[in-house]
């Protein structure tokens, strides 16, 4: 919508107001119109109150710039002294206990400020954790959060209150309301800074140093040995490389441990029964008694991998992404560092081996995709549902500058969704865009709106053909299962805050987060399992569907699919596992042929052209399974590039996980016996 990034018309308007008021009383303080300055503050907050509430990114983003609410809130107060020292009202001695009083209110909320910061580094300890049992150490509570969060709602009471002091004294022309409204904003900043100075000696005194917490997470770590460790340090906009592997990691039958090196990403991890650290410092990480690990799994090719990387007693794997090809220029030459590189299959294999970046074969081991052995497997070739459904989940922007991009969700996506809806035969239509979508792009952001109007139209189309044929019972129960998705949805975030508990810091979740609760986390898995099959039974099968969101997830919405349609990405890769059709947009400039022989999973894939031609050809297959002529080739595109459906990925992984550690095994002890002292060689080194 603009370069600020407001994404709500009304955030918009509320941004333009406060600037307007922020100029308005800048003129009042300046010209002494009083009235306007007293009605151009209260305005100004309440559209600062709106703003935090409704668009606390750009609240944050001005904060960056040093335009932050304390920035405006010391702003305000001197043009709040301008326009007293041009009034008559105060008085000399009333405008010095008003000028008096407004430094300390300044200099209380700097000092505030100062406390909260001195709290929250002295609260980060040197290794944060969750699911591991460090309650032995003394961690005390942090400051309730009304005395930390919230610092422009803050001040915002404290204007407030000499705003209606001011109005008051402009009213009855005693200054002693101001200077009372005055006394009382700087006397409540007082008292927020004198209760915060306990938690400030209680965070000096009692929390644990570096040293203690690193003694009793070897402790931990003595007493469990964990015998596999999942490596992870990046952005938190990158935590799904890691996630991806939670799963299969927890899995295993063996003791396994996550290690992720940014603090952000602890608070980013989604619930796990898996033990965590959070290792920042790598002077820490060279501390812990890691002695007991055998098998360290990277997911991702990072510069503080070598932090872990250098214990040689550790076999390293660097875990593969799928790919989507056998391109080798999708291989990093970082690869040739570790012991192994597992990959998905026979794909993953050529292209580090054609990449000749060091990569040995026999280093290479395939494990297919254990995340997808969950999903439902297409055995027949026909549609689960009398009408069809086609997935449409674009992956991209088509941001300007951008290679191989087709445009979507732009001009190409609008023209595919118009193409579905107006398809000859009826079917259902779920389009998925990718979260980022319109980030970058306004073209793109405004294309994705025209989609969504395109589909709430046919929806309404739909709906008023579909209704009176609707037998009443389908109806209710479909409202039923409405009704039951909004409680589900109310019982996840009331668990999923129980879990993620938003009211403790660091600190305290790692001293209370001694051990995972399974009931809990089980509880979790089938709320989220049955609000899955209540979304998708409240939803009338006739009618198109918006999926914007975490929920429903991306795997589910495969299920639910016939057809997906995409663009290039791992997401169609993972699609394949399903064995169901699927197209690919062609990227503008390159032609089919071209495109498949660079792409592998492209010689599985029906194609769409620009203008989404062949639409009617390709969706020919979903009302007639016979025509489906790519149907071998997607079986053979499949084990190329995931293996083979058998044994299971999940098997596979572990046994690959055993096999690598019985060889860090056999590594300990040929070191130990290597480095173990010869009998006698004392005595005749002492002759020599």
């Amino acid at each position: 919508m603009n370069r600020l990034g407001i994404e709500n018309p009304r955030g918009l308007v509320a941004f333009a107001a406060l600037t307007g008021c922020l100029v308005t009383l800048a003129a009042a303080a300046l010209t002494g119109a009083e009235g306007v300055f007293a009605a151009a503050g209260l305005a100004g907050c309440g559209c600062e109150l709106l703003l935090h509430r409704s668009e606390p990114g750009l609240m944050a983003r001005l904060g960056r710039l040093h335009m932050g609410a304390t920035s405006r809130f010391e702003i305000r107060c001197v043009l709040l002294l301008l326009l007293l020292g041009r009034l008559h009202v105060t008085g000399p001695i009333g405008l010095a206990a008003a000028m008096t009083l407004v430094l300390c209110l300044l200099a209380g909320q700097a000092l505030h400020a100062a406390l909260i910061t001195l709290i929250r580094r002295r609260r980060a300890l040197a290794v944060a954790a969750r699911n591991i049992d460090l309650r032995r150490l003394d961690i005390s509570d942090r400051p309730p959060r009304r005395l930390t969060e919230w610092p422009g709602q803050r001040m915002l009471v404290y204007e407030l209150s000499a705003l209606l002091g001011l109005t008051a004294s402009l009213m009855t022309g005693d200054a002693r309301w101001v200077v009372a409204a005055l006394t009382l904003a700087a006397g409540a900043c007082l008292i927020t800074v004198v209760a915060l100075v306990p938690y400030l000696v209680r965070a000096i005194r009692r929390l644990p140093g570096a040293a203690q917490v690193l003694a009793e997470v070897d402790a931990w770590l003595i007493h469990r040995r964990p015998r596999t460790v999942l490596y992870f340090s990046g952005p938190r906009d990158r935590a799904d490389q890691l996630t991806r592997w939670l799963g299969p990691v927890a899995a295993l039958p063996t003791p396994s441990l996550v290690i992720v090196r940014e603090r952000e990403l602890l608070e980013a991890l989604e619930p796990t029964p898996l033990p965590v650290l959070c290792v920042p410092s790598a002077a820490h990480l060279s501390q812990l008694d890691l002695g007991g690990v055998r098998v360290a799994l990277y997911p991702a090719n990072t510069g503080r991998n070598i932090h872990l990387l250098r214990i040689p007693t550790m076999q390293h794997v660097f875990l593969a992404p799928g790919g989507d090809g056998d391109e080798a220029t999708a291989v990093d030459p970082y690869s040739k560092v570790y012991d192994q590189v597992w990959v998905a299959g026979e794909a993953g294999r050529r292209r580090h081996v054609q990449a000749a970046v060091g990569v040995e074969d026999a280093d290479i081991v395939e494990i297919g995709r254990p995340q997808l052995d969950g999903l439902r497997v297409d055995r027949t070739g026909h549609p689960a549902a009398p009408l069809p459904t086609v997935l449409y989940a674009p992956t991209r922007d088509g941001a300007a500058g951008e290679p191989g991009t087709a445009g979507e969700p732009g001009a190409a996506g609008e023209s595919i969704v118009r193409a579905l809806l107006d398809s000859e035969r009826p079917l259902r239509v779920l389009y998925r865009p990718h979260p980022p979508t319109g980030h970058r792009s306004p073209e793109a952001r405004a294309a994705h709106r025209r989609i969504v109007a395109l589909i709430h139209a046919a929806n309404e189309r739909r709906t008023a053909d579909a209704l009176g044929e609707a037998p009443e019972d389908a109806e209710a129960q479909r409202t039923e299962d409405a009704r039951r998705r909004a409680e589900l949805t109310k019982r996840i975030a009331a668990l999923d805050a129980r879990l993620r508990r938003a009211d403790a810091d660091e600190a305290m979740l790692t001293r209370d987060r001694a051990a995972p609760d399974p009931a809990l986390l089980t509880e979790a898995e089938g709320l989220r399992r049955q609000w899955h099959q209540a979304h998708w039974a409240a939803s009338p099968p006739w009618l198109h569907q918006v999926i914007e969101g975490d929920l429903p997830t991306l795997h589910s919405c495969f299920d639910q699919a016939d057809l997906l349609i995409g663009d290039l990405s791992d997401m169609v890769g993972d699609f394949l596992a399903t064995l169901k059709p699927y197209a690919l947009t062609v990227p503008t400039g390159l032609g089919e042929e071209e495109f498949r022989r660079q792409n592998v999973v492209a010689r599985a894939a029906y194609l769409l052209g620009p203008g989404a031609s062949a639409m009617q050809d390709l969706l020919r297959p979903l009302f007639d399974p016979c025509l489906d002529e790519l149907r071998t080739a997607r079986h053979e595109v499949k084990e190329f590039l995931l293996g083979p459906t058998t044994p299971p990925s999940i098997q596979r992984f572990t046994d690959a996980v055993d096999a690598l550690a019985e060889k860090g095994e056999t590594v300990v002890r040929l070191r130990d016996l290597h480095t173990a002292p010869t009998p006698g060689a004392g005595r005749w080194s002492a002759i020599r």
